[in-house]
C-alpha cells in the first residue's frame, strides 16, 4: 500500500538495496505513483546519486555531526494542526529540486552559500513525502498521514 524510506546509514542502505538488487523495483514502484515517505537517510536514497527517483540532490550530514542535533518547529506546507516538531540528527538538506518537486519546509541555515538563508528540509513530488528530519522521534504522525491517507 507504500513504502516507507526510513532514517539510518544512507551508504549501507544503497549497499543492501544493490546487493539485493532492489534498485530498478523500487525506482518503478515510486514511478507508478506508490505512495512513499522518505525520512532523513531514506530523502538521500531518492537522490540523482542514489536512487534517482526523485528530482532533487541531498547534501549529507549538512547541519554537522551527531553533536550537532537539534529540534526545531517547523511549517510544513500541506499539514493542518500548527507547527511540526522535528527532530534533525546528521540530518540532510536539498540542494537542488527540479521543477516537478514542491518544497514543503525550510529551516534557517547559517554558514551555507551566501544568498542562502534557509535549508530545504521536507518536499513532495508526486506520490513521494521526503523529510530531512524524523517525524517519528517527535511522536509526529502528521506527515506519514500526508504521505498515505
Amino acid at each position: 500500500d507504500g513504502l516507507v524510506l526510513p532514517g539510518g546509514e544512507s551508504t549501507t542502505m544503497t549497499l543492501g538495496i544493490a546487493r539485493e538488487g532492489l534498485g530498478d523495483p523500487l525506482r518503478d514502484a515510486i514511478a507508478g505513483g506508490l505512495p512513499t515517505l522518505a525520512t532523513c537517510a531514506g530523502l538521500i536514497l531518492l537522490d540523482d546519486d542514489h536512487l534517482g527517483a526523485v528530482d532533487v540532490h541531498c547534501e549529507r550530514n549538512a547541519f554537522g555531526a551527531q553533536l550537532h542535533s537539534f529540534e526545531s518547529d517547523l511549517t510544513v506546507d500541506g499539514v493542518a494542526g500548527g507547527t511540526v516538531h522535528a527532530v534533525f540528527i546528521r540530518a540532510p538538506r536539498v540542494t537542488r529540486h527540479g521543477d516537478s518537486v514542491e518544497v514543503l519546509a525550510t529551516v534557517p541555515h547559517e554558514g551555507i552559500e551566501a544568498g542562502e538563508a534557509e535549508s530545504v528540509v521536507a518536499i513532495r513530488s508526486g506520490a513521494v513525502i521526503g523529510t530531512s528530519f524524523h517525524p517519528e522521534q517527535a511522536g509526529e504522525s502528521r506527515l506519514h498521514v500526508l504521505a498515505f491517507g
